[in-house]
């Protein structure tokens, strides 16, 4: 149990710490409070958790009875009676107990959840978030007003060094410039902020006036309060844009349902194979984890750890591109998705039984006995690159006594 937690903690802490990155510079460039990046990287668990729970399952198994063969105790067991079919009742336990959790992940929980993070990223991009205007670069509002900062203070509450440029239908140009300033929140009209100036000029340009242009007026100012009307925030879709948002029943309602375009039930029921596959290869992975757990007789190689990782995350690659190319039409997605857990299973089956059923039988001995020898070699080079390490062709060149 605590390797197989582990390695699920493990697992969903590097596949979100990329994204973790990404989304700190994309909201850095959009300028929005750093809280939203853990609800973005909350909101993205259950996905990632659907491809950790598989992997922690395997990996927890493998270790168990990789432990097992090291210290010679599943030769013992073997001894007594007791068959790989009796030792996986646990795992197998517990391996019902997560499939259980991964289907309620994935047809449930993670639609929602990929929902919920494309509304923040709306939120975020549209400015809805509260996102702050950059400082130092010119911000439009309004198409009508540009607003530029030097400087910002106290979390955003004092600003530097302000320049507004205002205009109107008219031709009518406001052009402000202000040491510092602050916005200030109005109470009567939710969808305007004053920008409160101190100590600035105005410079106002009436435009032209019977065809002659008129000479700017420049006032000054101690205090300014000027009204910006916030930009109109369009509310965000409706979930159902993408099958991957889709739960269970409206997945069967969608990709069954005759009255429905073909591209609707195309992607529909790519993503519910897609899902099924995944999650029932979870049962495999108790047998998987056996096949690669048990090294050859007086070896503690883990070469199996490093097969099993690959064999599952190769899977796991396949099975979207599968999707992909099912929710495309170029492919059946029975067999986009089956096709390969069908050879998959076969391939797991086999390496079960050759640990199992067959004496002295592995399901990699081929790779095992490939890695003995590379090993060897290179133990070999480092040792004659060591200074003072005598080779075998040093010693026969000796003259004898």
């Amino acid at each position: 149990m605590i390797p197989m937690f582990g390695v699920f903690l493990l697992a969903a802490s590097l596949l979100m710490l990329e994204k973790m990155l990404r989304l700190f510079d994309f909201v850095a460039a959009e300028g929005g409070p750093v809280g939203i990046v853990f609800k973005m990287l909350a909101s993205l668990i259950p996905e990632y958790a659907s491809l950790a729970i598989p992997l922690g399952l395997l990996l927890g198994v493998l270790l168990a009875f990789r432990k097992l063969a090291t210290s010679s105790e599943l030769d013992v067991m073997r001894g007594v009676g007791l068959g790989y079919g009796r030792l996986l009742r646990v795992p197998y336990a517990i391996t019902l107990i997560l499939v259980a959790l991964n289907t309620a992940l994935v047809f449930y929980i993670q639609p929602i959840s990929r929902y919920y993070y494309e509304q923040l990223n709306y939120e975020l991009q549209s400015g809805a978030l509260g996102a702050s205007i950059k400082v130092g670069e010119f911000t439009t509002l309004k198409d009508r007003m540009a607003l530029r900062i030097e400087e910002s203070r106290n979390e955003g509450r004092q600003l530097i060094g302000i320049f507004a440029r205002v205009s109107n239908s008219k031709g009518q140009v406001l052009s402000i410039s202000a040491r510092e300033g602050n916005f200030l929140a109005t109470t009567d009209n939710p969808n305007t902020i004053i920008l409160r100036l101190n100590d600035g000029t105005i410079i106002q340009d009436m435009g032209a006036s019977g065809g002659q242009e008129t000479t700017p007026r420049v006032l000054s100012f101690t205090r300014h309060d000027l009204p910006i009307d916030l930009p109109v925030v369009e509310k965000f879709r409706q979930r159902g844009d993408a099958e991957r948002e889709y739960i269970l029943p409206e997945l069967l309602r969608i990709g069954w349902n005759p009255t429905g375009t073909k591209p609707q039930r195309e992607a529909s029921q790519a993503s519910f194979n897609y899902r099924m596959v995944e999650v029932v290869m979870m049962l495999l992975m108790p047998l998987l984890a056996v096949a690669l757990a048990i090294p050859p007789k007086r070896s503690t190689s883990a070469l199996g750890v490093f097969v099993a990782i690959v064999m599952v995350v190769a899977y796991h690659k396949v099975n979207q591109y599968g999707q992909d190319v099912a929710t495309l039409g170029r492919a059946d997605p029975m067999l986009a998705l089956w096709g390969p857990f069908t050879l998959f299973s076969m391939l797991i089956v086999w390496m079960y039984y050759r640990v199992a059923y067959v004496p002295g039988g592995q399901a990699i001995g081929a790779l095992e006995a490939g890695s003995a020898k590379i090993s060897k070699r290179i133990r070999k080079l480092l040792q004659r690159r060591r200074p003072g390490f005598a080779t075998d062709s040093d010693v026969a060149a000796q003259p004898a006594e």
